[in-house]
């Protein structure tokens, strides 16, 4: 950003907090700042302190003021986040490329040293614990000894990278989950620098940063890709967005916990369409959501599609402040700027909204969401019987003495404005909705009839499990383990299940990772943790375990039944995603669920039993025990939450929160500007993308002979694309580090070893659960491969090379959504690095668009209404892309001309801004920054 503001507006004025005085820029200088939203506010507030005259510009502002709420985005604004956020999945290939560009720097006649982050840029070592012990005392001890065995030299590397770039800190492993992290303790609220105070904003290489949204910061998940520019001074090109208002009215009921209400947000949301859109809560009704449920519902912001959900500064913002350890310096600017700005919440306001959506929190009702995506939201009460309608998917003539139950007068809200009865999404409808029929895409699954399955452990114990067993309950991911009051309820209802004679069912897989130290500090004070211990919920890891699928292998004995017996089985896990294929590679179906019900889960042992009418065991007495028998009152919990959470836990466990243990301060770390690469590395590998690269870009040229590498359904994710879990032994990365000596125990995951492109470019389209309907009857990583007669099957990695060497381009076709999910870099990077030139998709979520982009692949969309399927496309033809070269000439083409066989097309060209056409004409976003870092030096 600028030393100095341009301030054409006279907007710099001074702010003075008891004895400190702050220059700020006042957003009452600007005409109709009063009407705006309060995330609005914010970008205003950044481009006046960033006014230079060329990028960001008087006429920016102005457009900012006179925002039209109703119009389509159209005015491109430069945002400039004041910090960018990691976790090491996607921080460890940030830090990669950085030190890559220095060599290149270098390479080209630079000084190495101008790579270098100019924002506070943090990372939390969050991603790498996996569940490999549970159910044990010692279980966290073990899992954070196999966590350093495993990933030393990732962990090396990153104590290097804090030691070679200024203004990059790392939060070692043990230390809680990123955007938890974030909210306690790094998040600023507002930031002071250079005599400057102004809104902290702050954008994460995690698509839940919007975490960070509950405590009133504006800020997104972003590519890793997008990140790295953000650190080195590049502002974000972005359109200026609608703005939906959310209005909260009335309190949640007793027994709905904040899991309840963010999965029927995230429902409604979905319904209502906010991909690209900035949600905003407002009303009366905000008061009554404690913080903590805030920053739940902002977590969740990437499961509604929405860019943000962000909450307003309030007296909750400063309670929370306080109660987390802030020092009352800060405390008092946040509530003075805020106050000074018109950045303070005002529940009888209503600013200007580009749509509107209500929600009275006294009809929000206990849910859990699954079986595949976490805006399909099932009421409690019909779990069992929606769970009957959706196993038959994958069991289609499941127990057919069942009958479905009628849903007459039953609820139905449809979860998402885009049909899922495709081969990639989820094959059946959406919303509460057993129906009749079964789903569709059932009839391409072999008949499984329901089948208990034996199974003895290894000390003697013996059972039956069948389809629905619930393998995995794991309490897990920064959305619930932040939130003190769902893990004290969580916590109580172990204590009454433990009072009851109540124990889990021994097939189940527990876990406890929470998100923090300070959670277990409040456990252990309120005298829970015995209770939670006794059910197998010992402490496994601070981190993003099963959420991320870091679930760990199941017992061998349950694996061997759950294959055998091809059982549809299933894990809960309080987290924020349950896409196929990324729990655990055994376990079909998977369900989002407050932690409590995580609990009543793992008593329970199964999806096949109506938690409102059935018992979920016999206690000690022989009496059946429901669930309504120890389910704790929201007074209780709050009674608890009260006396047992302190400021003093946060001020110790957050005191020295860059130090980290012995273990960690004992590493070796490397030195030097630029990093010394180990050739026999599987871990860490210096980058591809600046190989050869000119000081100037090459003209872009059009597509001619493309073959299509993969032809998807709707719905892919970014886990589809590049998968994060376990790596399987015969696939194209598991065979790469056999040959270089890695043992299958030491395979770690694919999200591990993100710093390693020959691991992740083999892992790219490796999904378990992929289907690719050129290669029609298998799943995973499979295409057919054209450069061989016929084109017989082979996998994508393999498929990719041969056309690589045979000099043809390649295109990805796909339905609705491509791209959802996590913010995901290595999506687009494998993409790129296979071959793909362009993708055409009928649409594409927000993170990953930009991600293509970034990586030199053209995001092209179908006309609408038409799909690959309504064009008759089978994926056999050969592909001519012209009007591309349209962008040497310093314009975007509105569409370019498609060829593809006997048909052709117009295509959308999905390059939205000047800003990534500048970035596409380079050839990806990070030669765009190299080139313009050398160009000033």
């Amino acid at each position: 950003m600028p030393a100095t503001s341009a301030n054409s507006f006279g907007s710099r004025d001074t702010l003075r907090v008891g004895d400190a005085e702050y220059e700020i820029y006042r957003l009452d200088a600007v005409e109709g700042s009063a009407r705006l939203p309060y995330s609005l506010k914010i970008l205003l507030e950044n481009l006046l302190r960033t006014e230079d005259g060329a990028n960001i510009t008087g006429e920016h502002i102005r457009a900012l003021g006179a925002w039209d709420p109703k119009a389509a985005p159209s005015v491109e604004i430069q945002f400039t986040p004041a910090r960018v956020i990691m976790q090491d999945f996607t921080g460890v290939p940030c830090v990669v490329d950085l030190a890559t560009m220095r060599e290149a720097v270098r390479d080209l006649g630079g000084d190495p040293a101008r790579i270098n982050p100019l924002a506070p840029a943090e990372m939390v070592i969050d991603h790498s614990v996996i569940v490999d012990f549970f159910g044990g005392p010692d279980s966290f001890q073990r899992n954070v000894e196999r966590e350093y065995e495993r990933n030393r030299e990732r962990y090396q590397f990153l104590r290097w990278g804090q030691t070679a770039f200024d203004e990059f800190k790392v939060v070692p492993p043990g230390t809680g989950i990123v955007h938890q992290v974030n909210i306690e303790h790094l998040a600023r609220v507002v930031m002071v620098r250079d005599g400057k105070a102004y809104p902290d904003t702050c954008v994460g290489t995690d698509s839940h940063t919007t975490m960070e949204n509950g405590v009133g910061v504006l800020g997104w998940g972003v590519g890793g890709i997008e990140a790295e520019a953000a650190m080195l001074g590049q502002p974000i090109s972005m359109l200026i967005p609608r703005v939906v208002g959310f209005k909260l009215t009335g309190e949640l009921p007793p027994g709905a916990t904040a899991t309840d209400l963010v999965l029927r947000i995230t429902e409604m949301l979905r319904h209502h369409g906010v991909v690209g859109k900035f949600v905003e809560f407002y009303g009366e009704g905000v008061a009554a959501v404690p913080l903590a449920n805030r920053a739940t519902i902002g977590n969740m912001s990437p499961e509604f599609g929405s860019t943000c959900a962000i909450f307003p500064i309030d007296g909750e913002t400063i309670k929370y402040l306080k109660l987390t350890g802030r020092s009352d310096e800060q405390v008092a600017l946040v509530e003075a700027y805020a106050k000074a700005q018109g950045l303070w919440h005002d529940p009888s306001s209503e600013p200007d909204f580009s749509e509107y959506i209500e929600l009275d929190l006294s009809t929000v009702v206990p849910s859990i969401a699954g079986p595949k995506r976490p805006q399909d939201r099932i009421a409690l009460d019909a779990a069992k019987r929606t769970w009957r309608h959706d196993v038959r998917v994958f069991v289609p003539d499941y127990d057919p003495e069942y009958d479905l139950v009628d849903e007459e007068g039953k609820e139905s809200f449809p979860a998402s404005d885009s049909p899922a009865s495709n081969a990639q999404a989820d094959g059946h409808d959406k919303g509460d909705r057993p129906a009749a029929a079964p789903a569709a895409g059932a009839e391409a699954v072999a008949g499984r009839p329901r089948k208990p399955t034996p199974v003895t452990l290894a000390d003697g114990t013996s059972f039956e499990i069948d389809h629905g067993a619930v393998v995995i309950a794991a309490i897990t991911s920064c959305t619930n383990t932040s939130n003190p009051y769902v893990m004290i309820g969580a916590a109580l209802l172990a204590r009454n299940a433990v009072d009851k004679g109540l124990t889990r069912r021994p097939w189940v897989k527990t876990s406890l990772a929470p998100g923090s130290q300070v959670v277990t500090g409040y456990l252990e004070r309120a005298g829970l943790t015995p209770y939670l211990d006794k059910l197998g919920f010992n402490l496994v890891g601070y981190g993003c375990t099963t959420c991320i699928g870091n679930s760990g292998p199941l017992p061998e004995e349950i694996s061997e039944a759950v294959q055998s017996g091809d059982l549809a089985v299933t894990a809960v896990l309080s987290g924020n995603r349950n896409f196929e294929g990324r729990i655990n590679p055994d376990v079909k179906m998977n369900y989002l669920a407050s932690p409590p019900l995580v609990v009543a889960y793992a008593l329970a042992g199964t999806m096949d039993l109506d938690l409102n009418t059935e018992p979920l065991g016999t206690g000690a007495d022989g009496a059946p025990v429901y669930l309504k028998d120890i389910w704790p009152s929201p007074e209780e919990v709050a009674e608890v939450v009260n006396s047992s959470i302190g400021e003093d836990m946060f001020k110790r466990d957050y005191a020295d929160v860059f130090t980290g243990d012995e273990t960690w301060r004992s590493l070796p770390v490397p030195t030097g500007d630029t990093f010394e690469w180990d050739p026999a590395s599987t871990y860490v590998r210096k980058a591809p993308y600046f190989d050869g690269m000119p000081s100037e870009p090459e003209p872009v040229t059009d597509i001619a002979g493309a073959r299509v590498l993969a032809l998807l359904g709707d719905s892919v994710t970014t886990d589809h694309i590049s998968p994060a879990g376990s790596i399987k032994a015969d696939s194209p990365a598991g065979r790469y580090l056999k040959e270089n000596g890695v043992a299958l125990k030491d395979f770690n995951s694919y999200g591990s070893r993100r710093g390693n492109h020959e691991v992740m470019i083999r892992g790219t389209f490796a999904n378990i659960r992929l289907r690719n309907q050129i290669a029609p009857g298998t799943e995973g990583g499979f295409t057919r491969d054209f450069t061989q007669d016929g084109g017989p099957v082979s996998t994508i990695y393999d498929a990719s090379v041969n056309y690589q060497a045979a000099g043809l381009p390649l295109v990805v076709l796909a339905g609705k959504e491509y791209g959802s999910g996590s913010s995901r870099d290595w999506a687009a990077k494998g993409t790129a690095l296979l071959g793909v030139r362009a993708v055409i998709a009928e649409s594409y979520e927000r993170i990953h668009r930009s991600n293509l982009i970034g990586m030199g692949v053209l995001p092209l969309q179908f006309p609408e209404g038409q799909s690959a399927a309504s064009l008759g496309l089978t994926g056999e033809e050969t592909f001519d892309i012209t009007g591309v070269e349209e962008l040497n000439a310093g314009t975007t083409p509105a569409t370019v001309t498609v060829r593809a066989g006997d048909k052709e097309f117009q295509a959308v060209v999905r390059i939205d801004t000047p800003g990534e056409a500048d970035y596409y004409r380079h050839g990806g976003i990070m030669q765009y920054v190299l080139r313009s870092l050398l160009a000033k030096s």
